[in-house]
């Protein structure tokens, strides 16, 4: 019987699942899901948390304890830097040890991953975590390669304007066809902010949903190419920023308020983010100086429905006023 590996639906799952679902699954283990964000989830989070932590790291500790009884092995990389001369948010690396702490949680995976001097330190943590299901280095071998074949297929999926979600359904054979293109006489509205604040429908209110039902076409960092984002924010910057997210977001509002075609900025961050606090700044800053509609939404776990579509509402109602000039003209 094949083991069970867990897999939270929380933090870095919207950019790396395909990748490690393939992975594990090319090595005979079968992966498990924590089900998707909900009230229950949250509640559980926010009872095993610490108080310091922001949203999304309490709401992964719910997806976490989702997957206890459920699974054999829970995936939890202790994430340091995933890009050379980057970091990650101290919180991901420090989160396999709150994790731990808690009693009834399975076998943790948590190698240690930072490529910020070297990529070669990738391999040396496939093959730790290949060696917990297979003897074979050629097999472990084989099931990377084929795990990053389908990451780059996932990427380039993301990059056509696809949502993780649809990505994600497209390279598990789910569904056969890419969907239907958003109407080309919408507003391109650029959505900024994490991955797990802003493709999590229910921490976020099903805020791309919303815009869209009022007339958003919706982009984000992710359909944007790695290089075009580094070069965006390295113009636009003085100097690197050493936050991995934060460079990608930066990177990708800078490129998106030089492009004539979108209408505005809509910058989602989790209260208690410090990273945030400073990017956010930084983005807010220059859309201003661009002439750029923006608008900030801090998510936490009090945050009503009624105030944030009160506040999209008024955005788009914004951006429609612009499109049409003042009433005297």
């Amino acid at each position: 019987m094949p083991l069970k590996v867990g897999i939270p639906r929380a933090l870095l799952y919207y950019y790396y699942y395909p990748m490690w679902r393939v992975f594990f699954q090319e090595l005979g283990a079968e992966v498990v899901l924590s089900q998707p964000s909900n009230k229950g989830l949250l509640a559980t989070g926010l009872k095993h948390a610490v108080d310091e932590v922001c949203l999304p790291v309490k709401l992964a500790y719910g997806h976490v304890l989702d997957l206890a009884g459920k699974s054999d092995l829970i995936f939890l990389p202790r994430l340091v830097s995933i890009g050379r001369r980057e970091y990650i948010c101290p919180k991901f690396l420090g989160f396999p040890d709150m994790i731990r702490r808690i009693k009834g949680v399975p076998k943790l995976i948590d190698p240690n991953i930072n490529l910020y001097k070297s990529r070669m330190e990738l391999y040396r943590v496939v093959h730790e975590v290949g060696k917990l299901f297979s003897c074979s280095c050629y097999k472990i071998g084989m099931a990377y390669m084929r795990s990053v074949k389908v990451h780059n297929q996932y990427l380039k999926l993301l990059r056509l304007g696809l949502m993780p979600a649809e990505a994600m359904a497209i390279v598990e054979d789910r569904v056969e066809n890419l969907p239907v293109p958003e109407a080309v006489d919408s507003f391109k509205v650029a959505l900024i902010g994490h991955p797990y604040n802003i493709y999590d429908t229910y921490v976020n209110m099903n805020v791309i949903k919303r815009l869209k039902e009022m007339g958003a076409s919706i982009m984000t960092a992710e359909f944007l190419p790695e290089q075009v984002v580094n070069n965006s924010a390295a113009r636009c910057l003085p100097k690197k920023l050493f936050w991995t997210l934060g460079q990608r977001m930066a990177g990708a509002a800078f490129n998106y308020m030089e492009r004539s075609d979108v209408a505005g900025i809509v910058h989602i961050a989790a209260f208690g983010c410090g990273p945030d606090s400073m990017t956010g700044e930084l983005i807010e800053r220059s859309a201003r100086l661009n002439g750029v509609p923006f608008l900030n939404i801090t998510l936490d776990e009090h945050t009503g429905e009624a105030g944030l579509l009160t506040r999209l509402e008024a955005f788009m109602d914004m951006l429609r006023w612009r499109k049409a000039g003042p009433a005297w003209v």
